[in-house]
C-alpha cells in the first residue's frame, strides 16, 4: 500500500519504518499523509508504536530536492500542517511510541524524536538541527523538542546547527537510552510497555498531555513560522543551490552549469 515507508503488526505493536532511501530518508507530502494512516489504523489496534529509519539514516529532514522544483512551498504540498499534526499524535496519541534511531537524524527528523514517548539510540547515532545554515529555524520542530529537553539545550542545538552523539543526547535527555546493540535495548523495552493496556496507556497519554501543555496551543505560531521561512525567495534560492551544485548558502560563487556535483549531506 505505501510507498515512502513499511509497516508491520506484530500483535499490538506497530513497526513503522521511514523507508526513502532514495532520498537520504527525507520527509514529503506523501511520506506524511501515509505516516498519518498507519496512525489512524494504531488508533484501536495498536498499543504501542515503534519508528525507525535505516541503520544509517533515520530521516534527515524536508526534502530539499522537492522544495528545490517548485518556486512556491505551497506548490509543493499543503504545508506544514500536516507535519505538525502528526508529531502532535505521536506525541498524544493512544499509543506508546518510541523511536528507535540509528545512524543519522536532522532537522524534521528531529520532530519525530522529540513527539514520541520513549527514544532508544545506538552509538551510530547523530542528532542535529540544520535549518538555520538556509535561513531556516525548526519553527515545527520546537515546540515538541522544548517540551522534551527544554528550552536552552533546544535553543543552543538549534544555533550550533552540528551534530551531537548519541552520548550527548543521551545526557539532555532527548534519548532515554543508548547502547551499542540497540535492537537488544528495544527488545527490553517492548517486554516492559507492551504489559501496559490500551486503557491505562490512553487515559495516561491524555493526562500527560493536559499538564504538560497543549501542543495544539502552538500549532499557529509554529505553521506561520514555518510558511515563512519555506516560502522567503532567498532561502529558496540558497536551497537550489545546495540540492545542484552542492554550494552551501555562505559560500557565494556558484558552479558552472555544466559543472553541478552531488550535495553532500548538511551535517
Amino acid at each position: 500500500m505505501y510507498q515512502t515507508i513499511k509497516v508491520r503488526f506484530q500483535d499490538a505493536i506497530c513497526f513503522l519504518q521511514i523507508d526513502r532511501p532514495e532520498a537520504n530518508n527525507t520527509i514529503n507530502g506523501q511520506l506524511v499523509a501515509e505516516c498519518n494512516d498507519v496512525l489512524s489504523a494504531c488508533e484501536e489496534s495498536a498499543n504501542i508504536v515503534v519508528l525507525s529509519g535505516s541503520p544509517e539514516v533515520f530521516c534527515f529532514g524536508a526534502d530539499f530536492k522537492a522544495i528545490a522544483s517548485t518556486s512556491k512551498r505551497s506548490d509543493q504540498d499543503d504545508g506544514p500542517g500536516p507535519l505538525y499534526d502528526l508529531w502532535t499524535r505521536l506525541a498524544t496519541g493512544p499509543y506508546v511510541t518510541i523511536s528507535h534511531v540509528r545512524g543519522k537524524a536532522n532537522a524534521g527528523g528531529i520532530g519525530f524524536i522529540a513527539a514520541s514517548d520513549i527514544v532508544l539510540a545506538d552509538e551510530t547515532a547523530q542528532f542535529s538541527l540544520s535549518e538555520l545554515l538556509f535561513g531556516l529555524y525548526p519553527a515545527c520542530v520546537l515546540p515538541f523538542l522544548i517540551r522534551r529537553i527544554g528550552f536552552q539545550k533546544a535553543h543552543y542545538l538549534t544555533l550550533m546547527t552540528q551534530p551531537i552523539s548519541a552520548k550527548q543526547a543521551c545526557e539532555w535527555g532527548l534519548v532515554d537510552a543508548c547502547e551499542p546493540l540497540s535492537e537488544a535495548l528495544l527488545r527490553r523495552h517492548l517486554q516492559r510497555v507492551r504489559r501496559l493496556s490500551k486503557v491505562a496507556i490512553r487515559r495516561y497519554k491524555k493526562f500527560m498531555g493536559q499538564i504538560s501543555g497543549p501542543l495544539q496551543d502552538m500549532r499557529s505560531v509554529a505553521v506561520a513560522g514555518n510558511r515563512e521561512v519555506f516560502t522567503d525567495t532567498s532561502n529558496l534560492q540558497a536551497i537550489k543551490q545546495y540540492v545542484e551544485y552542492g554550494i552551501f548558502p555562505w559560500e557565494k560563487t556558484p558552479m558552472p552549469q555544466n559543472e553541478s556535483v552531488p550535495a553532500a549531506n548538511v551535517i
